[in-house]
């Protein structure tokens, strides 16, 4: 179980503070060229579907894990941003 202090101080809840995407604040250009540029490449889509794929199997080695958790904390982080940008352009 996390504690209230775990949930406010982990990296991705920083960067949600940080980015704040429940508020707009891009310009419509801004907005378009987050969400154009700032994607994972094909080659780390099939890196991470091969690395979820062994989390799913448990046959992850710790390198592997941590390379998982890499991703996934960067796939959290750019989620947000998209959010704002997505949000920005709505306005």
């Amino acid at each position: 179980m996390h504690t209230q202090r775990e949930s406010t101080s982990s990296e991705v809840a920083i960067w949600s503070r940080v980015i704040a995407p429940e508020k707009n604040g891009l310009s419509p250009d801004a907005a378009r060229l987050v969400l154009e540029q700032f994607t994972f490449s094909e080659a780390d889509e099939a890196r991470m579907a091969e690395l979820a794929e062994k989390c799913n199997e448990g046959n992850l080695t710790p390198e592997e894990r941590a390379e998982y958790e890499a991703y996934v904390k960067v796939g959290d982080v750019l989620s947000l941003i998209h959010l704002k940008a997505r949000r920005s352009l709505k306005s």
